[in-house]
């Protein structure tokens, strides 16, 4: 299987446009040989800004950048862009809804030997809660590449989480991804898969896995997080009868939480969130960790085989849901 990086992708996508769009402005946090901004850099020094460990100045200079017409992209790591920035993203940024790109890398466990302090586990929670605030998690290289091009022509602030790990690649040449809108991978009857970022591909491998006991598993790639596909989530819960979600995240606040709210208002059906169940992480391999806290395709497996069993258990039926 191909495996390609999402913060390399981003950081050629990025310099790549920077010689389409004049306008563009890069801002990083002495962090861009690991954010991959440093291909902008020596590309378009002139509009290349290295703020230093100064996060909070950062996004500041970024919410300037943007009201003078500006299309900023701010990169650090994933802890320090939503944990030490949050008020002026919140303030400066979100509120007057300026046209700031923050793309994160480093999200999730799977930044490894780094250990708990810098394992963001917690920053979609932190920035889906902000109001104004769109937050997309690609899966692979090639939707990194398209939410790249994507957020260029979208006016408004946009929080993009990518990683250190490499991921494998699911996504077609052609794809062409578009906001707000989660991707059927595979169709299936028994359940439903929904995840985002690396764990779709696990998704993937877990409904290898069931097909061979005779389970057929719909698998959903839903990368936008806010704004969330709602009319998808329905439809494969009538369609299903039962979901479970898979994120590199905590199960509070994230896409799990997001897509149960759907769930509870719109299609009621029996449902399991896998991820991260409020820990912190720790230092390991990044294979190692995904096992230790249940990431891995046999855990997508398991908690799908329970959220069939509870369907039939409790007689529950696929088509009584909100239309």
């Amino acid at each position: 299987m191909k495996l390609l990086g999402t913060r390399e992708v981003y950081g050629d996508t990025l310099a790549e446009l920077g010689g389409i769009n004049i306008d563009i402005v890069v801002l990083d946090a002495d962090l861009s040989s690991s954010t991959r901004t440093g291909v902008f850099a020596k590309k378009f020094p002139d509009r290349f800004f290295n703020m230093g460990v100064s996060e909070a100045d950062m996004m500041g200079t970024a919410a300037g950048l943007a009201s003078a017409g500006k299309i900023p992209f701010a990169s650090t790591f994933a802890i320090f862009a939503s944990g030490r920035a949050w008020e002026q993203i919140r303030q400066s940024i979100a509120y007057p809804r300026l046209n700031v790109k923050i793309v994160a890398t480093h999200g999730g466990i799977t930044v490894g030997e780094d250990g708990a302090s810098h394992q963001s586990v917690e920053d979609i929670a932190i920035m889906r809660v902000i109001p104004n605030m769109t937050v997309i998690v690609p899966c692979d290289g090639i939707e990194t590449r398209g939410v790249i091009q994507d957020i260029v022509k979208y006016n408004g602030p946009v929080y993009v989480r990518v990683a250190r790990a490499k991921f494998p690649v699911i996504m077609p040449d052609d794809y062409k991804f578009e906001i707000g809108k989660g991707v059927v991978l595979r169709d299936g009857k028994d359940a439903a898969v929904i995840a985002n970022g690396l764990m779709v591909s696990h998704a993937l491998d877990a409904a290898g896995i069931l097909e061979k006991e005779g389970l057929s598993v719909m698998v959903i790639n839903m990368s936008t997080i806010k704004p969330l596909d709602r009319d998808l989530i329905s439809k494969a819960g009538r369609i299903t009868g039962a979901v479970v979600t898979a994120e590199e995240h905590s199960v509070i606040g994230g896409l799990g939480e997001a897509v149960a709210a759907v769930l509870a208002e719109e299609c009621p059906v029996p449902m399991k969130r896998v991820g991260i169940q409020d820990r912190f992480g720790q230092s390991g391999l990044a294979e190692e960790l995904l096992l230790h806290y249940g990431l891995m395709p046999s855990d997508i497996a398991e908690a799908v085989r329970a959220v069939i069993s509870k369907k039939q258990g409790s007689k529950a039926k696929a088509g009584k849901c909100r239309e």
